[in-house]
Parts: structure tokens; C-alpha cells; sequence
């Protein structure tokens, strides 16, 4: 009994769902997609709010709302498919975003990893890089710590 309990709590993780979520309610077929491929963990689609021409989504079918909340088994195939539907638009040039957090941008609680062309100037995502003069040493101490940790 007890393996067959491990055995179901296992499946449960690798199918984690929130009724809530709009990406669970695509995955699950309960709203439209304009889907572009599926693995057996991942799913692409066309966003319906895009930026660009081409602007597509990732998602994980596990749900979690951050990048550090999925599953590492649940990462493997993401990045695979982001690379081929960028192929298949035909990009050139690209940004590959994933936003965790209200003030990081994140409108959806489920990973997902946007495709956005960028064919032009204009056309696409626009963005700031403000970036700082780091303090080398105050900069190593930090790496130091972080390394610790992983």
C-alpha cells in the first residue's frame, strides 16, 4: 500500500494544476488555443495579446507560479521548444522573456516564457538595461554567498 501511495503522490506532482489558472484551463482544452506544438510536458502556443507578429508562449505543464517553484524535471523541455518555435517564425532576432512577480511584469501566475520577435525597431519588445557600476568587492562576496547556496 505504501508504494502504491508514493506512487500516486508522485503522479500528483508531476501534474500539479491550478482550476484557477487560465494557462491550466488551456492546457486542459477549457479555453482555445491557437497551439503550436506539445511535448509531454510543455505547451506552445500563439499569444492573443501579442506585441509582435510571432509573439508565442511556453508553459510548463506543471503549475507553478515562479521559475524556482518548478520542478527541474519540468524545465528540461521548455527551452528545447522556445528554440524551435523561434526557428519555425523565422526570427532573426528575438527576446525570450520570463517575468516572476507583479513588479517583475508577471500578469499570469503559471511559468511561462514568451517568443517575441523583433523585425525592427518599432516593432516588439522595447526595453531599458539601466545598469550600475558594481562594487568589485562587495560584487565577489555576494557570488561567494550565492555559491554556497546552490
Amino acid at each position: 500500500m505504501l508504494g502504491g501511495a508514493r506512487l500516486l503522490l508522485r503522479r500528483m506532482s508531476t501534474v500539479a494544476k491550478d482550476q484557477n489558472c487560465i494557462f491550466c484551463k488551456i492546457i486542459d482544452g477549457k479555453i482555445p488555443s491557437m497551439k503550436l506544438a506539445e511535448t509531454e510536458k510543455t505547451l506552445a502556443f500563439m499569444d492573443i495579446g501579442p506585441i509582435a507578429k510571432g509573439h508565442s508562449l511556453v508553459i510548463p505543464k506543471y503549475h507553478a507560479a515562479k521559475l524556482h517553484e518548478l520542478p527541474d524535471e519540468h524545465m528540461a523541455e521548455i527551452l528545447p521548444l522556445a528554440g524551435k518555435i523561434a526557428r519555425a517564425l523565422g526570427c532573426q532576432d528575438y527576446n525570450v522573456l520570463q517575468n516572476n512577480g507583479r513588479i517583475a511584469h508577471q500578469m499570469v501566475d503559471h511559468v511561462h516564457f514568451h517568443i517575441i520577435p523583433k523585425p525592427n525597431d518599432t516593432e516588439g519588445l522595447g526595453i531599458g538595461w539601466p545598469t550600475q557600476e558594481a562594487d568589485k568587492e562587495e560584487l565577489k562576496a555576494y557570488c561567494d554567498k550565492v555559491k554556497e547556496k546552490l
